[in-house]
């Protein structure tokens, strides 16, 4: 028996052998996962990962896709996507406590249901809480870290909630335990005024859709922004706003972003992003960090310098 047909007996839930990954990302780009597994609650979550630790299966996570860039190849081994409700959520005066699969706009609307305010900078970002956690996502006016109180982690050995600290947020980012799985998020926000906090979540989604490329499909920001500065200016003082390789193009509404123009390959979005690191460190003496998360297969010449970020 293969590992994949020992997964589908061991673990319950839905599984799917050769599931194309392109449709589940927001740039549209990527080849097939060898299996792709949604469990079908807690305990086969457990089951799973103990599955892949014994058959030495590789294990990707995969939320919602939103700062993700699958490898053309697709992703060899495990790839577990959370169902949206995959344990059980609940509140208690101020305190939310969310599934990590869930869409993010799940935060924003269960909140001002109950009156509760704190988490304005959500509003327009895509993917899920789990995503949205484990990369310390946020904007100008707030991030995660700032609400999280706890997480709930699955691993091998079974779940159980760790304090926020344990995380050790830092920008556009956070530190889980080797082999660990976000499964449910504990929010502490506040009582406020609900109709202020739609107006400013309004305001800063309408100021997205001004300075940020929608029309096409794309990740959000490539590169973490510098110290100091923006790595959207940075490329685009290189000037590479609106550069394309391929079917890939630096957005000419914002520089950091990658459009997919259709048909774009991971190997062109690799291109430009290898191309605008290696710019800016010539003319700036300033290395960019990449924020989209790099999954699969891909081959070493495609990596290029980014090879360190590749999962």
């Amino acid at each position: 028996m293969d590992w994949r047909s020992e997964i589908e007996r061991r673990v319950g839930g839905e599984h799917q052998r050769d599931a194309p990954l392109a449709p589940r990302t927001a740039v549209r780009i990527g080849g097939p996962a060898d299996l792709l597994s949604k469990p079908a609650d807690p305990d086969a979550l457990v089951e799973l990962l103990r599955a892949a630790r014994e058959l030495a299966v590789p294990l990707t996570i995969l939320g919602g896709g939103a700062n993700t860039l699958v490898a053309d190849a697709g992703v060899r081994g495990l790839v577990l996507r959370l169902p949206q409700d995959l344990a059980l959520e609940s509140d208690a005066g101020e305190t939310l406590v969310l599934c990590a699969g869930a869409p993010n706009t799940r935060l924003w609307i269960r909140a001002h249901a109950l009156g509760l305010v704190g988490m304005e900078f959500i509003a327009g970002i895509p993917g899920t809480l789990g995503g949205a956690t484990a990369m310390n996502a946020g904007t100008r006016i707030g991030e995660m870290k700032d609400v999280v109180r706890r997480v709930e982690l699955a691993t091998a050995d079974g779940a159980g909630f760790v304090d926020a600290a344990a995380l050790r947020f830092g920008y556009r980012s956070a530190t889980l335990p080797a082999g660990g799985v976000i499964t449910r998020i504990e929010l502490a926000l506040q009582r406020g005024d609900v109709a202020g906090s739609e107006r400013v979540m309004q305001a800063d989604k309408e100021k997205r859709r001004a300075t940020q490329p929608y029309d096409k499909p794309t990740f959000g920001s490539t590169f973490t922004n510098p110290p100091g500065d923006f790595a959207g200016r940075l490329i685009e003082a290189a000037g590479l706003k609106g550069h394309r390789i391929g079917g890939a193009v630096w957005s000419p509404v914002h520089a950091n972003f990658v459009s997919n123009l259709g048909g774009a390959t991971a190997r062109d979005v690799l291109a430009l992003m290898n191309l605008a690191r290696a710019r800016v460190r010539e003319r700036f003496g300033i290395v960019l960090e990449t924020e989209v998360r790099l999954a699969g297969a891909f081959g070493p010449g495609e990596l290029g310098e980014l090879a360190a970020h590749a999962t």
